[in-house]
């Protein structure tokens, strides 16, 4: 069983070491124009982590499997959608920067899962060309809202689930 706590400073070195095997998959399956220019760089996950956004999972033996941005809304970048429309207005946090291992198979629920627990109504975003994200996304049973831009001006689709089940942890 894995487990999902939130990253620690120490972790930096293992956290990019995850980001640059994602990265290596999304080029072998033809997603050259994500994560470029050194995105997400040290600096980014050393921010996430000083702001208690980054999380990690770990396998049974303690090894770091996959990392994750865990942020609550509003997201600046979401602001504006075109050719199309978020669910609701609702509060909703977003998950940014999830890197995995090759051999993480099923990690994404997991981490939605985790996600979903906590706040309920989710955001996230991916490259057109992640073919593999667009498919857990969509299997995971994200909706589809439409495209939002980076402040690079780079398009991303955008995609929505959940309502907040009762009770649910507030972070």
């Amino acid at each position: 069983m894995r487990s999902i706590r939130k990253a620690r400073m120490n972790e930096v070195p293992e956290i990019m070491r995850l980001i640059d095997e994602a990265r290596a998959i999304m080029r072998s399956c033809g997603n050259m124009n994500q994560w470029i220019d050194g995105y997400p760089s040290r600096d980014t996950i050393v921010e996430d982590i000083n702001n208690g956004h980054c999380h990690v999972c770990e396998d049974e033996g303690g090894e770091l499997v996959a990392s994750f941005a865990f942020i609550p809304g509003p997201e600046p970048t979401y602001k504006e959608i075109y050719e199309g429309a978020w669910l609701d207005d609702e509060p909703y946090h977003v998950v940014h920067r999830l890197a995995s291992t090759a051999g993480s198979h099923g990690v994404f629920n997991e981490v939605i899962d985790y996600c979903m627990a906590v706040a309920g109504n989710l955001r996230i975003d991916t490259h057109r060309d992640n073919v593999i994200m667009r498919h857990v996304i969509e299997r995971y049973g994200f909706t589809y809202c439409g495209i939002i831009y980076l402040l690079s001006g780079d398009e991303r689709l955008a995609y929505q689930t959940g309502r907040a089940p009762l009770g649910a942890l507030r972070v």
